[in-house]
């Protein structure tokens, strides 16, 4: 388009997100406004995309970080004839595709759901890594960000990553409009402010006019002939540009214009410009995805195994029977074991050093282009990272995040490494899969099984070693669990999950030579729960005691408790958990501390049974 074309389809960019928003009663027309020029010029002549093949394998990727301004992103699927103009009016309503923030869940053309800032950049960045290192693919990842969310720090562990693994497929195209949601941002419109911070991170820069298309036209050609480097473009720009009541003005974010048909008017009127988005050059079919059953690495019974090193150990495994699948870490590979999938697919590993955000992020993003990532921190730091979680559900990504040095069983490290409240959390996402293993040969079974299954998998795995309880032959379906000891004359059931698995049958023992006999559920699939062996097992033994080495809160008993959640009676349940804040101990006295060891669990087995007797 020429310089008179692009200026009016910037026009009617701002008309449509002014009608948009005012046919909804809600929605951010004035931060649309000021990025419609620098929309215009990308979906015009810079942008290659087949809107009727957006799994394409060619197509570039374009994420709006600044999720709020969707009515600017709908306005531009109507020029690209994707919608049309009633689906366009249907914006936040009951039943629309066009919600209030883009997500890939109702609109195929969305990479990634957006609305919590500074994350579209970071995940950018995982789909700019997949074009890089695994499609080995031309194709451009655009990412138009604010500048309000330019605080956040996930922006700069993105800036960094990027800048490090030279993604010059990837450029940022910042909006700097000076105002946030309350008023003035940080640095207003000092544009070498941003630029500053992106060169130091290795960033090519170009500051520009964010109103004026042909300098735009030329920004977006010299990001596109860098390389080496990512391009930053950091575009001054006026909020709620042209129409005088709302331009550069404070208090008038996230809200319809005050006279809609005035501002229209003003803007010259709807439009009909329509725009023959550039398609991808390139076709060809996406990544091998041919997948044969994984030859997974087996333990005798008996044997001392950490199931961290299960973990690591199945994903190398399964690596090789899956060319889909990518592995990523946050610089403790050696401890969560990732490590051994790094030597055994180097091609297929990324490293994202201390940068839990980053490294979830981009999982995200790579599940986007088709992987299947392993994300693997210790449990303790993923809730660093869980705003990315809940938004990677939001999308419907598929990513599977492995959390090791769990609990207080980790021993001297203290309270800063252990993972106490991960099940909790994990459990609290939607769609969410939790698994918690007690052995290597269950650990290695269900590495497999995560990657067959949608939405956040989550696996929560040892530091320590423990016991091989299980054949390698055993199978441990998502959302079963294993009854260890059982009989009719149980008078408890004791439900437990990974390290408190040992402890539990220790403490069975310990009772059955006293002539109590208790049952042992194994409860590795924490969500989804297994409802009909529980609900068995209150039925046939009175009371359930739950042993997890966790805050109470939110994990093990609550799982339990979700058994029960259809009107069925409550049984008599009993939690052990962790209550206090541990310090520095060994393993052995962690546990007992805690009050989940065998010794504990045997007397608070006594305790109850005594009870039960005297009523």
């Amino acid at each position: 388009m020429n310089t008179a074309e692009l200026d009016e389809l910037g026009r009617q960019l701002r008309v449509d997100s002014v009608r948009a928003s005012a046919a909804a009663g809600s929605g951010h027309p004035t931060s649309s406004m000021s990025a419609a020029d620098l929309m215009a010029v990308l979906i015009a002549n810079h942008l290659h995309y087949d809107f009727a093949r957006p799994a394409h394998p060619g197509n570039d990727r374009f994420v709006l970080s600044k999720g709020h301004a969707s009515p600017l992103l709908y306005a531009a699927y109507k020029a690209a004839g994707a919608i049309d103009d009633g689906e366009l009016l249907s914006f936040r309503k009951l039943g629309s595709r066009l919600e209030g923030h883009p997500t890939p869940r109702r609109l195929p053309w969305v990479e990634t759901a957006t609305g919590s800032l500074g994350q579209g950049l970071p995940v950018g960045v995982g789909i700019a890594l997949a074009g890089k290192r695994l499609d080995h693919r031309d194709y451009r990842v655009w990412v138009l960000c604010g500048d309000s969310e330019l605080a956040e720090g996930s922006i700069w562990e993105a800036a960094e990553h990027a800048a490090y693994e030279h993604l010059d497929n990837l450029t940022a195209i910042v909006d700097v409009n000076r105002l946030g949601q309350r008023g003035p941002t940080r640095h207003g419109h000092h544009l070498d402010a941003y630029a500053r911070r992106f060169q130091a991170f290795g960033w090519h820069t170009v500051e520009v006019d964010g109103h004026d298309v042909d300098a735009i036209d030329r920004a977006y050609g010299e990001a596109r002939s860098t390389t080496g480097q990512p391009t930053a473009i950091i575009a001054r720009t006026l909020k709620g540009k042209g129409v005088a009541a709302v331009e550069d003005r404070e208090g008038l974010h996230g809200k319809p214009l005050p006279d809609a048909d005035e501002a229209v008017a003003e803007l010259g009127g709807p439009g009909e410009v329509r725009v023959r988005v550039h398609e991808p050059a390139a076709d060809g079919r996406a990544h091998d995805v041919t997948a044969a059953r994984p030859d997974l690495p087996r333990w005798d019974k008996g044997e001392k195994v950490a199931t961290r090193n299960a973990f690591g150990e199945a994903l190398a495994a399964l690596g090789t029977a899956r060319r889909d699948v990518v592995a990523l870490d946050g610089e403790v590979g050696d401890s969560t074991r990732a490590e051994l999938f790094a030597k055994a697919h180097p091609d297929r590993y990324f490293e994202c050093y201390i940068a839990e955000q980053q490294m979830v992020a981009a999982a995200v993003g790579l599940a986007a282009r088709g992987w299947v990532p392993y994300a693997a921190t210790f449990a303790a730091f993923l809730t660093r990272a869980h705003d990315f979680v809940r938004m990677a559900s939001v999308s419907g990504a598929g990513v599977n995040l492995v959390g090791s040095h769990a609990g207080v069983a980790i021993g001297q490290d203290g309270p800063s490494q252990m993972g106490l409240e991960d099940l909790a959390m994990m459990r609290a996402v939607h769609g969410s899969t939790v698994l918690y293993p007690c052995d290597a040969n269950q650990t290695a079974k269900l590495v497999a099984a995560m990657a067959g299954r949608d939405g956040i998998r989550y696996l929560r795995t040892g530091r320590g070693e423990s016991p091989v309880i299980y054949g390698p032959d055993e199978e441990f379906p998502v959302g079963g669990s294993k009854v260890l000891r059982s009989s009719d004359r149980d008078r408890l059931t004791i439900v437990a999950a990974g390290v408190t698995v040992h402890e539990a049958l220790a403490a069975a023992d310990a009772l059955e030579r006293e002539g109590v006999p208790v049952r042992v559920v194994d409860l590795y699939s924490v969500k989804p729960v297994d409802r009909l062996t529980l609900r068995r097992a209150a039925e046939e033994t009175g009371c359930l005691m739950t042993v997890e080495d966790h805050h109470e809160e939110g994990g093990l008993g609550d799982a339990v408790l979700d058994a029960f959640t259809d009107g069925r009676p409550v049984p008599r349940l009993v939690r052990l958990a962790v209550r206090t804040m541990p310090g520095s101990a060994s393993p052995d006295e962690q546990l007992h501390a805690a009050g989940i060891d065998a010794e504990s669990i045997a007397a608070a087995g006594r305790l109850l049974v005594g009870e039960a007797v005297v009523r």
